[in-house]
C-alpha cells in the first residue's frame, strides 16, 4: 500500500508500487482528471481505479467513466459501502454509488444555450484558448480546486463530457461568450440605443479584450460582446452575430488589422468598424481610413466616457 497527496506525484508512486487497485479523489492538487486517468489506463491496463469524490455531477462522472475508471464512489457514503466497492472492483466488477445512478440513467440534456456568469465566461473563454487548469486559476488568481469546480458545472451546463467538446462547443455558439452579466453598480448607466447592440473586439491581447469587454459591459450591461484573437475568429463571428460596431487592433499579432478590416466589410458590411492601437500612426490612419474603418483610436485615449461615446454615436 503506498499514498500521494498530490497528481505530481502520483504515476511516480504507481511505477514503484505496482498497485493491483489505484482509489484516487480526483479533485487533488496538480492532477488534471481525464486526461491523467486515460495516460494512466493506457499505461497500466489491468490497473482498477476507483474514483472517492464529493461530486456527483453525471456529465463529471460519465467523462471519467470514460476515461477509463472502473468506479466512482461517494464521499458521503458510509465506510462499508467503500469496502464493498474496493471488493467489486477488484474483482473486475464496475461499481457506481447507488444515488449516481439513476443520474446516468436519465441525465438532464440542455438544449438551449445557457446563459453564463461573467467568471464562467472568462474560465471557458481561456479554457478554449488551450490553457490547463492551472494557467487558467493563475490567470485568474483563483484556486485551481475553484477552477475545476467551475469547470464541472459548466460540463453540465453544457451538455459535454471533456475540454476538447467544450472548447467545441464554443466555437459552435460564439454567442456563449457574449452573454455578459449585468454589474450593479453600472445599471444607472443603460443608453437605450445599445441595449441591443452587438459589439466585436478583435485584439491578440487576451488580457486587452478581457478589459475592454469590461469596460464595455459596465457601460452598456445588456450590449452582447464578442471577441477574437484572429482575423479568422473575427470573420468567423462576424457572419454568426453580423456586430452592430467591431474594434480592431492594427497589430493581430503577426497579422495585420487593416486587412482584418478589409475583410470584415466583405463579410458584414452594415458593421462600423474602429481601428485601435497603442502605437498611433498617420500612415496606419490612412490605410485603415481607406480600408474602410469609420475612426482610428488610440489605445490610451479608450477610457470609458470614449467608448460610450463612439458606441453611443456609431449605433446612434
Amino acid at each position: 500500500m503506498g499514498e500521494v497527496g498530490d497528481g505530481s506525484a502520483l504515476e511516480p508512486a504507481l511505477a514503484e508500487c505496482r498497485p493491483d487497485c489505484l482509489l484516487i479523489d480526483v479533485t487533488m492538487p496538480a492532477f488534471e482528471p481525464v486526461a491523467a486517468i486515460r495516460r494512466i489506463r493506457a499505461r497500466y491496463p489491468q490497473l482498477r481505479i476507483l474514483v472517492v469524490s464529493a461530486y456527483d455531477d453525471d456529465v463529471y462522472v460519465q467523462g471519467l467513466l470514460g476515461a477509463g475508471v472502473n468506479g466512482y464512489h461517494l464521499k458521503d457514503q458510509p465506510m462499508s459501502d467503500l469496502r464493498l466497492a474496493v471488493m467489486r472492483v477488484l474483482s473486475g466488477e464496475r461499481w457506481i454509488s447507488s444515488s449516481l445512478v439513476d443520474k446516468l440513467l436519465h441525465p438532464v440534456r440542455t438544449t438551449a444555450v445557457p446563459a453564463l456568469s461573467t467568471r464562467q465566461q472568462d474560465i471557458l473563454r481561456l479554457l478554449a484558448e488551450g490553457l490547463d487548469n492551472r494557467a487558467i486559476a493563475q490567470r485568474l488568481n483563483l484556486s485551481v480546486k475553484t477552477v475545476e469546480n467551475h469547470l464541472t458545472r459548466l460540463y453540465r451546463q453544457l451538455d459535454v463530457q471533456s475540454r476538447l467538446e467544450a472548447a467545441t462547443y464554443v466555437r459552435e455558439h460564439p454567442e456563449l461568450l457574449a452573454r455578459v452579466s449585468p454589474e450593479p453598480e453600472a445599471r444607472h448607466v443603460n443608453p437605450p440605443m445599445a441595449e441591443q447592440a452587438a459589439i466585436l473586439v478583435v485584439d491578440d491581447n487576451g488580457r486587452y479584450r478581457n478589459q475592454l469587454r469590461r469596460t464595455i459591459g459596465k457601460i452598456f450591461p445588456e450590449t452582447m460582446i464578442y471577441e477574437a484573437g484572429n482575423t479568422a475568429e473575427a470573420i468567423h463571428l462576424a457572419s454568426r452575430v453580423t456586430p452592430q460596431i467591431a474594434f480592431v487592433d492594427v497589430v493581430l499579432g503577426d497579422e495585420d488589422g487593416i486587412r482584418c478590416t478589409r475583410r470584415l466589410r466583405v463579410e458584414s458590411p452594415i458593421t462600423r468598424i474602429v481601428l485601435i492601437s497603442a502605437y498611433p500612426d498617420r500612415e496606419f490612419h490612412r490605410l485603415g481610413l481607406e480600408a474602410g474603418a469609420t475612426a482610428f483610436v488610440d489605445k490610451k485615449d479608450l477610457d470609458a466616457a470614449t467608448l460610450q461615446q463612439i458606441i453611443a454615436d456609431v449605433i446612434g
